[in-house]
């Protein structure tokens, strides 16, 4: 994933002296990250339409929205995907010494689950698709044996995913349908701060800004978001998060998608992203 969620660390960086309402929505992310129990849990603001979050692991999120359906696996499909075929540890630029990863059936296929906040704030379903098959992995920067991990100390989160032939066709058209309605996207919520409440606004949106420079199609996916401002004052809520992309590659049948931690550039994820095709080639149908 990984989005996802990336709006909610830009917010935790810049928002630190704000402190919201009680919250109507915290939950942790239900998608197979339920064991990553690593980091203190802290509420931060998301101006989506929800009061907040919880951060409970290294790169939660929002639970994702519902999936559209596709049709259950074949007898004849490729089945889970090897560890081998994921980015390693040595290939960052950062020593590396935590690796989580799990391996699961029919997953949603999910770029940014604030982009789903996005559609469903306009009425729209996410249209998220399953694949088949799918492994994560979450490295984390090395630390001293007794130092606390926290959310700064995820270099890397790695969906990998075993698609249908239809959406392995399909993917990257369907990616700028998914799009196109959150180009701009203003999103409302209610802020407590030195003792003044108001109600906070932000414009996010999403674009594609780089293609096919990995694997048989890629996409660099960038997410902006603006400063927030009070609604009724105009008046600036802490700084202007910086921008944050996400990276996805398919390699015949396989799909992934990669961000970095708040430290990582597009340079640095569209290398890893190459790397990532590298490392599809040996589990992808056909094979490169």
């Amino acid at each position: 994933m990984r989005d996802d969620p990336t709006f909610v660390e830009q917010i935790q960086r810049d928002l630190r002296d704000v402190r919201w309402p009680e919250p109507q929505e915290i939950r942790a992310r239900a998608r197979r990250r339920s064991q990553r129990r690593i980091v203190a849990a802290t509420v931060v603001l998301t101006l989506a339409g929800v009061s907040a979050l919880a951060v409970t692991s290294v790169g939660s999120g929002p639970t994702p929205p519902p999936v559209a359906a596709t049709s259950p696996p074949s007898a004849s499909a490729r089945g889970e995907i090897a560890v081998d075929s994921l980015v390693r540890p040595t290939d960052l630029t950062q020593p590396a010494q935590v690796q989580l990863s799990e391996s699961t059936l029919e997953a949603p296929v999910l770029v940014s689950a604030m982009l789903g906040y996005c559609r469903k704030s306009q009425g729209m379903t996410p249209d998220w698709q399953l694949s088949r098959w799918s492994r994560s992995q979450t490295l984390l920067r090395e630390r001293p044996d007794g130092v606390d991990l926290t959310s700064r100390d995820m270099l890397l989160h790695q969906d990998l995913y075993r698609v249908s032939p239809e959406l392995g066709a399909s993917f990257f058209a369907d990616l700028d349908r998914l799009l196109a309605p959150c180009a701009q996207w203003r999103s409302v919520g209610p802020y407590e701060i030195a003792g003044a409440t108001g109600t906070g606004e932000a414009m996010h949106s999403w674009e594609v800004v780089q293609r096919g420079f990995a694997g048989d199609e890629a996409a660099m996916v960038r997410y902006t978001v603006s400063g927030a401002r009070d609604q009724k004052t105009g008046k600036a809520i802490g700084n202007v998060p910086r921008p944050t992309s996400t990276a996805v590659v398919r390699v015949g049948d396989l799909i992934t998608v990669l961000s970095l931690g708040q430290t990582g550039t597009e340079p640095e994820l569209r290398r890893l992203a190459e790397v990532a095709a590298r490392r599809m080639c040996v589990a992808a149908n056909p094979a490169c």
